[in-house]
């Protein structure tokens, strides 16, 4: 063995912490870590000769382990923070017992402790068993502020233990400690005042030897330190006992946060007392500020996620009744979008300053859970104050927010949740408001619902829908039909729309209204669209060699808009199929065009570009603006069938219908009405110059095979098919 292991060795005895209990103050430490990094093991680790023993640990059962698998016989070896993001790919781990084996570690961090004479006794360290490449140059400086926090408290252990009768002996320590040191008589006099001291208090050793001590205590703590005095010295309390932290006060009067650990002993039948101060300003800074990275949102000052839980936890499990608030910001989103994401920001302060007012004295907690999400904790289970308590909170956050200026609008969404009833603890009861809160989303801005257990079932029939329509895509259970379009100038076939269909196994033939709202949140949205478009152009082509004019007209989801790759798809497919582009016609909803963002605009232009046509579905039927349709590059405008229903009857849908083929004229585009399916509707529709009509007057969507027979030539076959779905005939 090296000197200097005998050295590090013995470093580490003179702490006293090996095969020692585990303690609260090292527990704590490692519990705020672990609640900080998201992490399931920390552990304190102390580095012997052939093993390493766990002072605190959470997450591992075995107290210690081996030292030739020990990730921290490398982490002291480094002089900063030692990282390994994924122990399976580093060599010198890939092997290791402990990485193949329970724990099953992948990603390390450790931070050395290093003792004031310099030598490396363990550490302090994080595990998951999941790789993480993630680990910051912030994260690192907060595990080194909490490695230095337990180091702190290893070397109070080591100045108790240090305590020797020797006065001679004791003197040489204390002065070269960097913790005041003071001995006192039974009495609370000074008779020891080492360097430190004379730099913490301000006092010289000659002004304060003799002096009685209370001089150091304040005001408010001196009743209590003359009775703790008296018990010390009648010997009525341990002889060390553990550190405890109280304020001190310096030559000026003013008050230092220090941590004292008190000793007796006894020397020619008279009681000695020792008292290691050490001033813990720094390290009350350090811990306010873990403090506030683990429960404090930094945005908003407003208590974060880990603080709600905390506090949840706490309520649901002393089996109070409680109420959970749940919202969100709706057109936050926009807000980002139009003025960027400081303007955000400026919002979400702006919204909390309005929760925290208006909640205050009536709830719990209020607390940002992420994003534009924040929660208000109320106690009991009155429905109709939280009700009175909603609408207030959604007429404060929906009034106008100062941006730069100038006023900005959001509205709120919210979800209630009444404890122990709808939740029997946190995540379960925040899930229950998550529920109400989308239902709210669903019915617009500034509303909020109470959760009910239909919503329950509703979202695990919408889980269960989902993986359905995964399933549905990877075994080709889709399939094209399509619905002619009817020019009205000769009542001819022009074209089609292809309409998506699902041969669902159990329930027969679904339409979009069934699995489109579920689908078309989904990231298979994107795949689903790409492989409609492909189809459709490769049947529209076949049906073109008979019918040289045959336009096609393909939905789009969402999700192709942000798939970043449409573009380029949309060539790909018409240089595949050889489908002239005026062939094709990519019709959009309004939620695409109300997004009213530059990447859109471009990439509509850049289609229009290619000679494709863009149709705005169901015009009419929401919000977009005649501003709207001068910017964007539309060449047809599709009316809802709502509005051709009773256009014979009713005198505003047939207002409506009139307004709608007269701004298409008048912007120079195309308009087609959906829904036909009276000649009286038709005959009203061609009377005032509408050029294209669709509708079961004329056909209902049908397969491509049925289609090619009925509108096309007969017997013409089908050119496309889902992944998994051979061709049909």
């Amino acid at each position: 063995m090296s000197a200097d292991e005998d050295d590090r060795l013995a470093a580490l005895a003179a702490y006293h912490l090996v095969d020692t209990p585990p303690e609260e103050e090292f527990d704590r430490l490692v519990g705020l870590a672990s609640r900080l990094f998201d992490v399931p093991i920390v552990l304190v680790s102390l580095v012997a000769g052939d093993r390493q023993f766990f002072k605190a640990r959470l997450g591992l059962d075995v107290c210690e382990t081996g030292r030739d698998v020990s990730f921290c016989a490398h982490a002291i070896l480094a002089d900063e923070v030692f990282v390994v993001p994924d122990a399976r790919q580093d060599p010198r781990f890939q092997a290791n017992d402990l990485v193949l084996g329970p724990p099953f570690i992948r990603f390390y961090a450790g931070k050395p402790l290093i003792t004031p004479s310099g030598r490396r006794i363990g550490t302090v360290c994080l595990i998951d068993s999941r790789p993480r490449d993630d680990f910051s140059a912030a994260d690192r400086h907060t595990l080194t502020d909490i490695a230095g926090l337990v180091m702190e408290r290893m070397e109070i252990r080591r100045l108790i233990h240090a305590r020797i009768a020797d006065q001679a002996r004791f003197e040489n320590i204390a002065a070269t400690s960097p913790d005041a040191i003071l001995c006192l008589t039974g009495d609370g006099r000074v008779s020891f005042w080492n360097a430190a001291a004379e730099r913490l208090f301000g006092y010289s050793a000659a002004e304060m030897v003799d002096r009685d001590a209370a001089i150091l205590v304040p005001d408010s703590w001196r009743r209590l330190y003359a009775r703790q005095l008296d018990r010390l010295r009648r010997g009525l309390m341990p002889a060390a006992g553990p550190s405890i932290e109280l304020p001190v006060i310096d030559r000026n009067g003013k008050a230092i946060p220090a941590d004292l650990s008190v000793s007796t002993w006894t020397e020619g039948g008279a009681v000695s007392i020792g008292v290691i101060i050490r001033d813990v300003t720094e390290r009350r800074s350090s811990e306010e500020r873990l403090f506030r990275l683990a429960y404090v949102d930094s945005l908003t000052g407003l208590p974060n996620r880990g603080a709600w839980y905390r506090r949840m936890a706490e309520v649901m499990a002393a089996s109070r009744p409680v109420t959970l608030m749940l919202l969100d910001l709706a057109g936050f989103k926009e807000v980002n979008d139009a003025f960027g994401n400081p303007a955000g920001d400026v919002v979400l302060k702006s919204a909390a300053a309005r929760l925290r007012d208006i909640c205050a004295g009536t709830a719990m907690m209020v607390a940002r859970l992420a994003g534009d999400e924040f929660v208000i904790l109320l106690a009991g289970d009155d429905m109709a104050r939280a009700s009175a308590l909603a609408d207030r909170l959604m007429a404060a956050v929906s009034a106008p927010h100062d941006i730069a200026g100038r006023p900005c609008t959001v509205g709120v969404r919210m979800g209630i949740a009444l404890g122990p009833g709808h939740g029997g603890d946190p995540d379960e009861l925040l899930g229950a408001a998550m529920l109400a809160l989308q239902q709210a989303k669903r019915a617009g801005r500034n509303r909020h619902v109470l959760f009910e257990p239909a919503l329950r079932a509703a979202a695990t029939a919408r889980r269960a829908l989902e993986r359905e329509l995964r399933l549905a895509f990877e075994t080709g259970q889709f399939e094209l039909y399509y619905q002619p379009l009817i020019a009205c100038e000769g009542r001819r076939v022009v074209g089609a729309e292809a309409l998506l269909r699902w041969n669902h196994p159990e329930r027969g033939l679904l339409t979009p209204a069934a699995f489109i709202d579920v689908l078309a949140q989904k990231p298979a949205a994107a795949a689903v669209g790409d492989w409609v478009l492909r189809t459709a152009c490769r049947q529209a082509a076949v049906w073109r060699a008979s019918r040289p004019d045959f336009r096609i007209a393909v939905n789009l989801f969402e999700a192709q808009f942000r798939s970043g790759h449409l573009l380029e798809l949309v060539r790909e497919v018409l240089a595949e199929t050889g489908l002239p582009p005026q062939a094709l016609e990519l019709e959009i909803v309004e939620t695409i065009v109300l997004r009213n963002d530059p990447l859109t605009l471009q990439l509509l232009d850049d289609l229009r570009a290619l000679g494709v046509g863009l149709a705005f579905d169901d015009y009419g039927t929401g919000f977009a603006s005649l501003s709207l349709l001068k910017r964007f590059p539309v060449t047809r405008l599709k009316i809802d069938r709502s509005f051709i229903r009773d256009i014979t009857t009713d005198a505003e849908d047939a207002a409506v219908v009139r307004a709608v083929l007269y701004l298409g004229r008048s912007f120079g585009m195309e308009v087609i009405a959906e829904g036909v399916e009276t000649e009286a509707q038709l005959e009203m529709l061609c009377r005032h110059d509408c050029h294209e009509v669709q509708g079961y007057l004329f056909g209902r969507p049908v397969p491509a095979p049925v289609f090619a027979e009925s509108f096309v030539t007969g017997g013409v076959t089908e050119a496309g098919s889902p992944p998994g779905r051979s061709r049909q005939g």
